[in-house]
């Protein structure tokens, strides 16, 4: 039976096992050497310039390392896959790679913070020309890429706003003019979600995320195409934005719950939205999966299940949002999201950090939204819990 022909849940599981079964290790070791010995100079030789398979230095290439590649390969159905340091690191090695003076790239507004700092401070460094639309203005991202486009970069569902983008119309616009297309896929895995399927080139994780889901390694991965991997490949071992065997480990280990685990966010995250959705206390929930969320048709089409996350705001400002922190108990107050507890905490202190309230206003975020990872708590005592807080405001 091919990868191809299994589901997500076997895949995680299988993927990057050898067909040669006899004595193997049943968990995968973690290899922590640095450098990988030859006997044989000719061996050693083939293997440093990819004629043969093999490991010369954990920099490049690693043992522990490479089984989450492949397994990754596997749930997206690509070509390749490599995995890096951090999500930022996937990202930024992706758009360093591919972005040279006098590119153009085509981009939304509601990117993670991190992401749009690329966009507005180190790529117009860079000499390259950024336009940055409304994420949900689909005709004017369009116009922008029949300007010229080099690639044109996605997020959806958005952070921290929950916005749906349609990947594949803009996917096929973007191919008509010989763009590229990359999407983060970070807060939808690909158990709910996959980019490549609809159209997309590239799609990116922060593995740090649901992909590891315990809240305890970084990483980051990019999968796509053999040849445009191969060459954030290239930048990635001279860039030196390598995955350690150990985080490397913990995020394979996470992926073999990934597909359990996303079943659960997926009713939580539900079960909260719709009864803050009914909670006079709040004005607006953010989730796809509410019907009259502004992009729910999208998300209905190209999505399996709408994913952990939910943002939403409360009357009375900045204010109400740090007494409603404060009452939580059932919420680690902090950054990051996709853990198997509930992490919780406003943008301006998690995911849009490193961007002014000038900034954040540009991108539509206000000051009094709170983003609400759901974990695999029981959901009546997340509601519990959000009740009680808010009863205290």
């Amino acid at each position: 039976m091919t990868d191809s022909s299994r589901r997500f849940g076997t895949r995680a599981l299988w993927a990057a096992d050898p067909e040669d079964q006899r004595g193997r290790d049943v968990a995968l070791p973690i290899h922590h050497s640095v450098n990988f010995a030859y006997e044989d100079m000719d061996e050693w030789f083939d293997v440093a310039l990819d004629q043969k398979p093999g490991y010369i230095y954990s920099r490049n290439k690693n043992p522990t390392v490479r089984p989450l590649e492949l397994t990754m390969r596997a749930l997206e159905g690509a070509e390749e896959a490599i995995s890096f340091s951090t999500g930022m690191a996937a990202i930024s090695n992706t758009l360093f790679t591919l972005l040279a003076p006098g590119d153009r790239v085509v981009a939304i507004k509601d990117t993670y913070g991190g992401t749009n700092k690329l966009f507005i401070e180190f790529l117009p460094r860079m000499k390259v020309d950024v336009a940055l639309c409304d994420t949900l203005d689909f005709d004017t991202i369009e116009a922008e890429i029949r300007k010229g486009c080099k690639l044109l970069y996605l997020e959806t569902p958005t952070n921290p706003t929950l916005k749906v983008v349609d990947i594949a119309r803009l996917s096929r616009v973007a191919h008509q003019y010989g763009a590229l297309v990359a999407v983060d896929n970070t807060f939808a895995t690909p158990i709910n979600q996959r980019p490549l399927e609809l159209g997309a080139d590239l799609v990116l994780y922060s593995a740090t995320k649901y992909l590891n889901g315990h809240s305890d390694a970084m990483g980051g991965i990019l999968c796509g195409p053999k040849a445009i991997v191969d060459q954030v490949y290239h930048y990635r071992e001279i860039n030196g934005a390598t995955l350690h065997a150990n985080s490397a480990y913990m995020i394979l280990r996470g992926l073999k719950t990934l597909e359990l685990r996303i079943q659960r966010h997926n009713e939580n995250a539900q079960r909260v939205a719709e009864h803050l959705q009914q909670h006079d206390k709040v004005t607006s929930v953010f989730y796809p999966g509410l019907p009259d969320h502004p992009n729910h048709a999208i998300a209905r089409a190209q999505m399996d299940g709408y994913g952990g996350m939910l943002s939403f705001s409360l009357r009375g400002g900045f204010d109400q949002v740090k007494r409603l922190l404060a009452g939580l108990r059932l919420a680690h107050k902090a950054a990051s999201l996709g853990s198997v507890s509930t992490l919780v905490g406003p943008p301006r202190v998690t995911s849009h950090v490193e961007l002014t309230p000038e900034e954040r206003k540009a991108a539509g975020i206000p000051e009094s939204l709170i983003r609400y990872s759901a974990g695999i708590e029981n959901a009546e005592d997340l509601l519990a819990d959000l009740d009680q807080a808010l009863a205290g405001l």
